[in-house]
């Protein structure tokens, strides 16, 4: 754990994550491109779920650099992207269990999107998020699921699995739960560190 702690707070480290974060982010809001062109002006924003988790950690990660803290966009970056990492990929593997080919793109997504799960908890002991922070974030969050599942905005999904929509709505919520229940655990339990790597206790 110290030696983890030590990468975490490498200035070159948390440079190459910012700029893998950018590029990825990039990648994935030209990955929505299609789906943006015919979403209606009001919903752009709640669409690509993704591409703007990983926007959120990307000025966590500049400010980091700072070291600074920004303590709202660490809990949106931290909880979207456990949740939509997570997400991706289970709907990429339910997609291959009901008949949908699997091919490089597939395992490049799945990769990418559960680095996405892991590097927003990675740096929890970092963040400084206190508890009005979560709620802005659940609201966010829950109302993001209601643009998605309730008026249809959700990302595309494969068609093999476009007839259980209800299921991966129902998926989706009990998904956003848990992912703020995690952060919120482990920012409780592990919060405290500086990324200049002192601790605050």
């Amino acid at each position: 754990m110290i030696y983890l702690h030590t990468i975490l707070r490498e200035r070159w480290f948390i440079a190459l994550l910012l700029v893998i974060n950018i590029a990825g982010t990039i990648y994935g809001y030209m990955w929505y491109d299609s789906q943006l062109a015919i979403t209606p002006l009001h919903f752009i924003l709640f669409v690509p779920d993704s591409p703007t988790a990983s926007l959120f950690f990307c000025f966590v990660l500049a400010a980091f650099l700072f070291g600074k803290n920004l303590p709202l966009l660490e809990a949106l970056a931290a909880i979207t992207l456990f949740k939509y990492g997570v997400w991706a990929v289970v709907m990429i593997l339910a997609a291959a269990a009901a008949g949908t080919p699997i091919d490089i793109r597939n395992y490049m997504l799945i990769v990418s999107h559960l680095g996405m799960a892991i590097q927003g908890l990675l740096y929890t002991p970092y963040y400084r998020i206190k508890g009005w922070h979560f709620v802005v974030v659940a609201i966010w969050t829950l109302h993001n699921d209601v643009i998605d599942y309730v008026y249809g905005m959700h990302p595309w999904v494969a068609a093999s699995i476009q007839p259980y929509i209800q299921e991966i709505a129902y998926f989706t919520f009990w998904l956003s739960i848990s992912s703020i229940a995690i952060v919120y655990w482990l920012n409780n339990v592990s919060n405290g560190y500086t990324i200049e790597g002192s601790s605050n206790r």
